[in-house]
């Protein structure tokens, strides 16, 4: 059995040697049918290193405080498992050498192509948004998942993956980006809901910030409309970015660093220059969040 990766689920635990070598992942006992509808699968290797670079560097520090490995779920990792593959490595990289990662995905299907990928640190499920891992989890990585879904639906989405956090430190991330991964914004959550939300792009690709609308996540791409504080939010980084067009002689990078500090003047960003020369910037939730928000 040397270098193939065999699966059996008894009771509760799922058994993954590879090669020679058992890992036992603590996985729930399926008593409902998954909850959620299968995404479109698409997927591409290397697509989220963006996410997974930020969650590294904010997240990392949580990770390597915990007692136990920590558990990381890629959720609706799509039609081939390339990004828990790279979410293993990188975690286990440039946060925490114990992490263990779980690909669920609620197409059975895609859960079989997966499994000759499973290893040491990495096993694949069959499940939904109700996770079906035993007990809470360090990280949960939902990553062009809820663009399918109706906007009235992701509060309570939201709240059952949070319900899903080990506490204080898990962390929810969920976001949108294109097909390549040069843009994606992503909401970050805890187990008391909503923190912050980050812009991530390549900058040679960007020509105004705003461009960036089009990957907001569900809960906020239908409110870039005037009145809303996304909106606000993407009409003053415009400006900045427009007030910096003598830093573009220096560079793109340069000029998203001049736009991000002039815009820390009027919106409560939560990052710094480090993060601004990755091409990203992370403002509150509760700035951008839309009018009448009653989720978690």
């Amino acid at each position: 059995m040397k270098g193939v990766a065999v699966t059996r689920v008894l009771e509760s635990w799922t058994w993954v040697p590879f090669p020679q070598a058992f890992t036992l992942v603590p996985m729930a006992p399926r008593t409902t049918r998954p909850v959620g509808t299968p995404t479109r699968g698409t997927t591409n290797p290397n697509r989220l290193r963006r996410m997974d670079r930020w969650i590294a560097a904010a997240h990392g520090p949580a990770l390597r405080r915990a007692a136990a490995p920590p558990v990381a779920v890629d959720l609706g990792y799509g039609a081939a498992p390339w990004t828990a593959v790279e979410l293993l490595a990188r975690l286990r990289r440039d946060a925490d050498p114990r992490a263990r990662v779980v690909g669920v995905e609620i197409d059975p299907g895609r859960v079989a192509a997966a499994e000759p990928y499973a290893r040491e640190g990495l096993s694949f499920a069959h499940g939904g948004f109700e996770v079906p891992v035993d007990g809470p989890v360090a990280l949960i990585r939902a990553a062009n998942v809820l663009r399918q879904y109706d906007e009235d639906g992701v509060a309570e989405v939201w709240a059952r993956l949070c319900g899903r956090l080990a506490a204080p430190g898990g962390l929810l991330v969920e976001g949108t980006c294109d097909e390549i991964g040069r843009r994606h914004v992503w909401v970050a959550l805890g187990p008391e809901g909503p923190r912050t939300v980050t812009f991530a792009t390549r900058l040679g690709s960007l020509e105004r910030p705003s461009d960036l609308a089009e990957r907001l996540p569900k809960a906020l791409i239908h409110r870039n409309v005037p009145g809303e504080p996304v909106h606000a939010f993407l009409r003053d980084f415009d400006r900045a970015w427009a007030a910096a067009a003598p830093y573009a002689s220096l560079g793109a990078r340069q000029r998203w660093i001049a736009a991000a500090s002039a815009l820390a003047a009027d919106w409560p960003l939560v990052d710094g220059r480090r993060r601004w020369r990755q091409g990203e910037l992370t403002v509150r939730w509760d700035a951008v969040a839309p009018r009448g928000w009653a989720g978690p």
